[in-house]
């Protein structure tokens, strides 16, 4: 079952630095992004006024994703044809969006296109996700992941060669499809470069960049709704190793994950917010390191939850002194 919520999540804005940063990864500037995102959002932005990404779903693709009696009864609740254009686009498409999961949820997310590059749900693996619910969760998260699954879709199509060249017409093909013409989708995009090109670039040096990257390794990042991958999926063993989480080790952040991480922060004394950061995994390390062996029973991890708050004090102080 995919559960996403009400597709709100931390809605963390870029932040200036972002843009040349993510950008340097196909050797282009941020004035090339910034051209590519306004176009694509009309205001630069990739969250709605509801903190929900930026979304337009596509009934004439979630007409594509369905066959049978599903596709039958999308199109008799007017969420499916099979040309695009042949009804309006509503002001707020998530209600369309919400109706459609109904029928096929994963279907309906890959219908849609999404944040600030507006990357199509069926077009997740090329965006870096292993599915489009992953790359929903993220974008719910952090407009850092808009942008880097932006770039990672215009490598991944070959389109970065377009974008360094400006050859707009070429990029327009391959990013908005054949049609680009129609809807003038090129000139927009030069119009755009153009306007930015007379505005001051962000600061960058890209091996103070590396330096700051470096350090930021060094340290806990903080994991919260939203987040994904082989941090999540620890997170999630340790929490089921102490008891407080029973659902699949997924690799998902999603509300079961930030409940069970909200649970152990009471049960530690620490502060109860949900995001799994350095003081949370300092706790968590302590704790971990006095679950019994199983010959020790079951009992002693009653007793263990009780000394956790005495512990994480000291586990802090430690943990920041390494």
């Amino acid at each position: 079952m995919i559960d996403l919520g009400d597709f709100r999540g931390a809605a963390k804005r870029l932040e200036d630095i972002d843009l040349p940063r993510i950008g340097a990864e196909i050797g282009v500037g941020e004035d090339e992004i910034h051209a590519v995102i306004d176009v694509e959002t009309g205001n630069g932005r990739g969250f709605d006024s509801a903190g929900r990404p930026k979304m337009l779903f596509e009934p004439h693709i979630f007409y594509r994703e369905l066959s049978g009696a599903e596709r039958k009864e999308a199109v008799r609740q007017g969420l499916a044809y099979s040309k695009w254009g042949a009804q309006p686009y509503p002001k707020d498409s998530y209600p369309r969006l919400r109706a459609a999961m109904t029928i096929n949820a994963r279907a309906a997310l890959r219908s849609a296109s999404w944040g600030l590059g507006q990357v199509m749900g069926f077009n997740h693996a090329l965006a870096g996700y292993d599915s489009p619910e992953a790359m929903v969760r993220a974008f719910m998260a952090d407009e850092d992941a808009h942008l880097a699954a932006m770039v990672d879709f215009i490598r991944s199509a070959g389109l970065d060669d377009e974008l360094r060249r400006h050859d707009w017409s070429g990029f327009a093909r391959g990013y908005n499809g054949a049609g680009y013409a129609k809807n003038r989708y090129h000139l927009k995009l030069a119009s755009a470069f153009a306007r930015w090109q007379g505005i001051r670039d962000t600061p960058w040096d890209p091996d103070q960049s590396a330096n700051d990257n470096a350090a930021i390794e060094a340290s806990t990042v903080a994991l919260g709704r939203g987040a994904a991958g082989a941090q999540v999926r620890a997170l999630q063993d340790d929490l089921a190793t102490l008891g407080f989480y029973t659902g699949r080790i997924d690799g998902d952040f999603g509300p079961s994950t930030e409940a069970a991480v909200r649970d152990f922060q009471r049960a530690a004394g620490i502060t109860t917010d949900g995001w799994a950061g350095d003081e949370t995994m300092a706790a968590l390390e302590a704790a971990l390191a006095k679950v019994p062996s199983a010959g020790e029973g079951a009992a002693a991890l009653t007793t263990l939850l009780e000394r956790i708050r005495d512990d994480v004090e000291e586990a802090l102080i430690i943990a920041k002194a390494a």
